[in-house]
Formats: C-alpha cells, sequence, structure tokens
C-alpha cells in the first residue's frame, strides 16, 4: 500500500534548451538537491512577457525532491538558469510506493 502524503515534492521549470536542462538537472542531482531529474525536450510555451504575447519553444524540467530541500534547489536553480524568471512551481505529491520514497530520500542524503 502507498503511503499517502509523503514528503515528496515536484517542481516543475522550463529551460531555454534541452542543453540547459540537461546541464540543471545534471547540477541539482550532482548536489543532491534533486533525487530525480526528468525533461521533456520540446514543448511549446505561449506567455506575456514585458508587454508582449511570446511564444518559445521550452525543455521541461520536472525535479523531485524534499520539502526541506525547496530553498536551496530554488536558491541554485536561480543561479544556473539563463532566464531572468524561471519557472518555479511546487506540486505537492498525495502519494508514493514505499520503495519509491526509500530510494528518493536515500539519494538526497549526503555521501
Amino acid at each position: 500500500m502507498p503511503e499517502l502524503n509523503p514528503p515528496i515534492r515536484v517542481i516543475l521549470t522550463a529551460a531555454s534548451s534541452p542543453e540547459e536542462a540537461a546541464r540543471i538537472a545534471r547540477a541539482l542531482v550532482e548536489e543532491r538537491l534533486a533525487a530525480c531529474a526528468t525533461w521533456i525536450p520540446a514543448a511549446q510555451s505561449i506567455y506575456h512577457w514585458q508587454g508582449q504575447v511570446e511564444s518559445a519553444t521550452e525543455s521541461i524540467l520536472m525535479l523531485k525532491t524534499t520539502p526541506d530541500q525547496i530553498a536551496a534547489l530554488e536558491a541554485r536553480l536561480h543561479q544556473l538558469h539563463s532566464y531572468q524568471t524561471p519557472e518555479f512551481l511546487v506540486l505537492d505529491v498525495e502519494s508514493a510506493s514505499h520503495r519509491y520514497l526509500d530510494w528518493l530520500l536515500d539519494s538526497l542524503r549526503p555521501v
């Protein structure tokens, strides 16, 4: 039976290219701020920016972490990101398997 309300958060952000997404993902995982980073290489975004409607192809990043890592992850993401205002959305996870939760928590522990 899965654990309800596990201490897992999914962070969504978008990067300007697959290369930027890969660079950010690798850094956040290597620094143990995220246990896993999954990216979708190409998504089309339409948004308001500086009074104009813009359109861009972006790469979507899904970062899996715990609540206690969110502030440090956000600060590091802003350092690594090329955008002036990168997307940073934190989603709660309602349920997760015990095995996945154990793996995630172990992945975030310092070595």
